[in-house]
C-alpha cells in the first residue's frame, strides 16, 4: 500500500505544477523528445525534482528513526538535535571561505557540520544529572539550532555572493538538483542506506537497555557508532542535495512506528518509503497553492510539522521509545 501511495506521489510530482501535463503527454515526451516545452518540463524540471524529492525524502526518514533510537527519544530528529542547522552552517562556510560551489563541494562540509552538531548536542545534553534526558536533549538541539542558525544568517548577510547562493536552498527546495547532482549523490545515499541496515539490529537490542544489549551479545560501541555514522552520511547528503528541510525526518518515523510497530529491520524501509511521500506531497501542494509562484518545499513541511511537534511534546508518553 505504502509502495502504492509512493508512486502516486512520483506521478503527482511529474505531473502537477504551474502548468498541468497529462500522463500520455509525459510519457509521449519522455520516451520521444521533441524539443517541446512540455519535453523540457518534464526531463529537466519535473524528473530531477521528483528524484531529489524521493533521495532526500529517503535520507531524512531513515535518519530521523536512526537518531530516534540511538538516543531513545521520540523528539529526535535532525531538525531537532540541530544536525540540518550544523551542516547548513558548514556549507556556507565551504561557500563564503573556501569558494566551493555544487553538491560535489558541498556535500563534504554538510557531512562535518552534521558530525559535529549531533556529537555536540548529544554531549550538552548529557551532562548532568539524569544523562540524556529527551527534554535536555530537545532544549540542547533547540539552543543549538538557533546559534547556528545565527552564524548562518551572519555569514549570509555579510556576503552578498553568498546570500544569492544560499538563499533558496536555506528554505529546503528541490529546484537546484539536476540529473548530475543527483548522480553524485547516489552512492552517498547507497553508503548511508547500507550502513542503516547493518545497524538495524543494533538499534532493537538498544531499546532494551544497555545490559540487555550486552547480554544479547550486541556491542554497543559499534552499533551506536555504525548507526551515528549511516545518520550523518544521510542528513548530510540529503542537506546538501536540498537543503534543510525540516520535521520530514521526526514526524515520519512516528508514521511508520504506528503501521508496523518498534522493529528496525520494518521501520527503516518503511521510514525510507513514507518520507518521500511527505516531501513529494508537500512539494507539489507548494506548487499549487500560490500560482503561479511557488512555496518550497520546506517551507510547507515545517507549517505542517510545527503543529505535529507541539503535538508529540505535549504525550509525555512518547517522550522515550
Amino acid at each position: 500500500m505504502a509502495v502504492a501511495v509512493l508512486a502516486a506521489a512520483t506521478a503527482g510530482s511529474v505531473l502537477l505544477g504551474n502548468q498541468a501535463i497529462g500522463v500520455r503527454t509525459a510519457l509521449g515526451t519522455w520516451l520521444h523528445p521533441d524539443g517541446s516545452d512540455v519535453q523540457r518540463i518534464v526531463e529537466y524540471l519535473r524528473v530531477p525534482r521528483t528524484l531529489a524529492g524521493l533521495l532526500a525524502g529517503a535520507a531524512l526518514g531513515v535518519s530521523g528513526v536512526l537518531l530516534q533510537g540511538l538516543t531513545r527519544n521520540a523528539l529526535a530528529g535532525p531538525e531537532v538535535l540541530g544536525v540540518n542547522a550544523g551542516a547548513a552552517l558548514t556549507v556556507v562556510l565551504g561557500i563564503t571561505v573556501f569558494g566551493v560551489h555544487g553538491f560535489g563541494g558541498w556535500v563534504w562540509f554538510s557531512f562535518a557540520g552534521a558530525a559535529l552538531a549531533g556529537f555536540g548536542v548529544y554531549a550538552l545534553g548529557s551532562y548532568g544529572r539524569g544523562g540524556a534526558t529527551p527534554v535536555k536533549l530537545a532544549l540542547a538541539g533547540a539552543a543549538a539550532t538557533a546559534f547556528l542558525g545565527g552564524l548562518t544568517t551572519a555569514l549570509t548577510l555579510l556576503d552578498i555572493n553568498t546570500f544569492n547562493a544560499y538563499r533558496y536552498w536555506s528554505v529546503g527546495a528541490l529546484t537546484s538538483a539536476d540529473t548530475s547532482v543527483i548522480r553524485t549523490a547516489l552512492p552517498f545515499l547507497a553508503v548511508g542506506a547500507v550502513l542503516a541496515a547493518v545497524s538495524a539490529r543494533a538499534l532493537d537490542a538498544l531499546a532494551l537497555g544497555d545490559d540487555m544489549a550486552r547480554a544479547l551479545g550486541q556491542g554497543l560501541m559499534v552499533g551506536r557508532a555504525t548507526a551515528a555514522l549511516a545518520a550523518v552520511v544521510l542528513t548530510g547528503t540529503a542537506v546538501a542535495l536540498a537543503g534543510p528541510i525540516a520535521f520530514v525526518g521526526l514526524t515520519v518515523p512516528h508514521m511508520a512506528r504506528a503501521l508496523v510497530g518498534p522493529a528496525h529491520r520494518w521501520l527503516l524501509p518503511y521510514a525510507a518509503v513514507l518520507a518521500p511521500i511527505v516531501l513529494l506531497a508537500a512539494d507539489v501542494l507548494g506548487r499549487v497553492v500560490a500560482r503561479p509562484q511557488e512555496l518550497q518545499a520546506g517551507i510547507v513541511t515545517a507549517i505542517a510539522g510545527a503543529p505535529f511537534f507541539v503535538a508529540l511534546v505535549r504525550r509525555r508518553k512518547l517522550a522515550e521509545l
